[in-house]
């Protein structure tokens, strides 16, 4: 896998609105493997105080997304079950790790674990991809992020389909 296709992913992410609102950050990434932190923020909170359960599962989404694209093809989410274990403290730091299982031409499989910065196991994931088998497009004359949004001279395939894509 090229190094290119690494960084050009990494300069994605760090443009992308949504995990910079969230104040996600991307630690590690090679193909079928990524780590995501969160940093604690004040307007992620929940009703009870603590870090919300959908901000969570953003963090897991955003982990599963790089980790099945690092291959540079578009992958895109089919399915994900969530087990939420422990509750993160409203200060804590968040850390998402994407494994991939098992890869196939078509699907590929991922364990995705959240840990706070003591180590404790905060939600685990189950994530089922499907793998399209197209370049991205910001990789094949697609232009990257711009701004915060895709270039309309974006492919509008790698605009279809699910989270992870």
């Amino acid at each position: 896998m090229s190094r290119d296709v690494i960084e050009r992913i990494s300069r994605q992410v760090e443009k992308e609105p949504y995990a910079g609102k969230l104040g996600l950050r991307l630690i590690e990434l090679e193909p079928g493997h990524a780590v995501v932190e969160m940093a604690p923020q004040d307007d992620v909170g929940n009703i009870l105080g603590m870090i919300h359960g959908g901000a969570i599962f953003s963090l897991i989404d955003e982990a599963f997304q790089v980790s099945c694209n690092a291959y540079g093809t578009v992958a895109v989410a089919l399915s994900m079950t969530l087990t939420y274990h422990s509750p993160p403290g409203p200060e804590a730091t968040l850390r998402a790790e994407s494994t991939e299982i098992h890869r196939s031409r078509r699907t590929g499989s991922y364990s995705i674990r959240v840990t706070d910065d003591r180590g404790t196991l905060i939600a685990s994931c189950q994530a089922l991809a499907y793998r399209k088998q197209q370049p991205l497009p910001f990789l094949s004359g697609g232009e990257e992020l711009q701004d915060g949004a895709r270039s309309a001279a974006g492919s509008k395939e790698g605009a279809e389909g699910g989270s992870a894509g």
